[in-house]
């Protein structure tokens, strides 16, 4: 695996927002200038805007609040791990599923592989999201994962709520909305054998301080910065404190009373709820008025030909209004 410490702690250094100069840098790492030069273009490769300024330095363009891992293990009986850089936090605990605790749960500063539903690319820049991946092993089997997106999202929703973050909505099947916007985005995997326990990893990418030439993003985004609106920084450790407390808390409530414990709590925050949509079926689309989900947390639509439920992985909303 390659060594990023040096960039990592030019990245800690910098953080602090002012400016420090090449030689600085150059002398807490031991390395010249020319090399220090080299780490920051590489730095700048993952997404992070750095200026540099003759006579004063090196600076960052906007404050970096890093990952603190012992600071978030403090808070949290889950086993947590951090890797600054990695491909896939999902695919990293999917990888590991015979050896982790349930529970289990992987940040990154940023992806290299970062996948959303249906392998598409998840855009990943170093610090300016939130990348967090939890495995659960569901004792009742595969057969039982069916609609946990759902309930990963009523636990986002609600954990930001618990921080005073009010107005974030849910799209089916996997979405987190703002101002119909997408906020971030959930991807559940699984894997087992009939009539064993699943393994399942749930994994979110959630939009923290993105700019407009990191996204390669096909449809409209929205940051929780602008969200906040009034210039307060985010801090990611207590977002990854209150995700963690909360997604356990939820996965451990399905385990218990299926998905009949989140339907009123979903549809409650539903972005679609009550408006006309379309859902893409590969080649065919369905139109009609979104009712929410029913208990098995397939999507409800008032149609022509009355209330029909649709539910499977390859089915997605759109707006039609």
């Amino acid at each position: 695996m390659k060594d990023h410490s040096a960039k990592l702690t030019v990245l800690k250094i910098l953080s602090d927002g002012s400016f420090h100069s090449g030689e600085s840098l150059g002398s807490v790492l031991g390395i010249s200038r020319a090399a220090v030069s080299k780490h920051i273009k590489g730095i700048q490769l993952w997404g992070v805007d750095i200026f540099r300024v003759q006579g004063k330095g090196y600076q960052l363009a906007q404050p970096l609040c890093m990952l603190d891992v012992e600071r978030i293990q403090q808070e949290v009986t889950n086993p947590v791990e951090l890797h600054p850089i990695i491909d896939s936090t999902n695919q990293y605990l999917l990888d590991r599923t015979e050896s982790l605790e349930s529970g289990t749960v992987c940040l990154a500063e940023y992806q290299a592989q970062g996948r959303g539903r249906r392998g598409r690319k998840w855009v990943s820049p170093f610090g300016a999201n939130l990348y967090l991946s939890m495995y659960w092993r569901l004792d009742a089997g595969m057969a039982a994962a069916m609609g946990l997106s759902l309930v990963v999202g009523v636990a986002i929703v609600e954990a930001l709520e618990g921080l005073g973050i009010e107005g974030v909505k849910l799209k089916w099947p996997n979405d987190v909305y703002y101002q119909d916007k997408k906020l971030a985005g959930i991807l559940v995997e699984m894997s087992g054998q009939a009539g064993g326990a699943a393994n399942i990893v749930a994994g979110m990418g959630m939009n923290i301080a993105m700019k407009d030439r990191d996204s390669e993003v096909d449809q409209p985004w929205v940051t929780l910065n602008e969200v906040m609106a009034d210039d307060h920084i985010i801090d990611r450790n207590q977002l990854s404190i209150a995700f963690i407390h909360a997604w356990q808390q939820a996965l451990r409530n399905y385990e218990q009373v299926g998905m009949q414990g989140f339907v009123k709590r979903w549809n409650s925050v539903d972005n679609f709820i009550n408006r006309p949509v379309k859902l893409i079926m590969g080649q065919k689309t369905v139109t009609g008025i979104s009712r929410g989900i029913d208990d098995h947390g397939g999507i409800v639509l008032e149609t022509n030909q009355g209330m029909e439920t649709y539910i499977g992985g390859e089915i997605s909303l759109r707006n039609n209004e």
